[in-house]
């Protein structure tokens, strides 16, 4: 069940300096439903695919779930997880808006995302998040689109691609993010 002596525990660290719960935790991302994100001056696409399920009986799950009315999250990894962060990412605007009567913005969201998944790494009663996310929206600085990992790192990106297979989509915009800056939706 476990490689070593060094992944029985997230706050214990292996002689070369690895986390070995953290480094499962990204594994968990890499092996998730493709997802791509892209950006424009004016609109973010995102896009999840979705996986046949192995029984019958079983049906899909969703990958891309609304935040509140100017963000929405793509999941890759766990699924699980990420419906539990959504939950509280959903909890968290509806209490900016409360208190502050204006939509949250989604740097700051994406912030407190990655402080609860970079928490999750440094206590020894809890695992890390196996779930990637991308954040798109929108607020009065612009559209965005983040990555977090489970590390608690998170990325400002033009256009990305995280979970199985998605190198390949990785390269495509790469070599065409350029041609997106102008793009309606349509064409993204």
């Amino acid at each position: 069940m476990y490689r070593n002596s060094y992944d029985t525990d997230i706050t214990t660290w292996s002689p070369v300096g690895r986390l070995h719960q953290v480094e499962y935790a990204m594994e968990a991302v890499k092996q998730g439903s493709a997802t791509v994100g892209v950006k424009s001056n004016d609109t973010v696409v995102m896009v999840s695919l979705k996986r046949a399920p192995h029984s019958e009986l079983s049906s899909f799950q969703k990958k891309i779930f609304k935040v509140d009315n100017h963000m929405a999250v793509a999941v890759a990894g766990l699924t699980a997880d990420g419906r539990l962060l959504c939950k509280y990412m959903r909890n968290e605007c509806m209490n900016h808006r409360f208190v502050f009567e204006k939509p949250m913005q989604v740097s700051r969201l994406v912030l407190k995302v990655a402080d609860k998944s970079q928490v999750a790494t440094q206590k020894s009663g809890k695992r890390p998040f196996g779930v990637g996310l991308l954040v798109a929206g929108a607020d009065k600085t612009g559209v965005h689109l983040f990555q977090t990992c489970p590390s608690g790192n998170y990325y400002d990106y033009k256009a990305i691609a995280i979970g199985a297979r998605s190198q390949s989509a990785k390269t495509y915009l790469e070599d065409n993010f350029e041609s997106f800056e102008h793009a309606s939706e349509d064409e993204l």
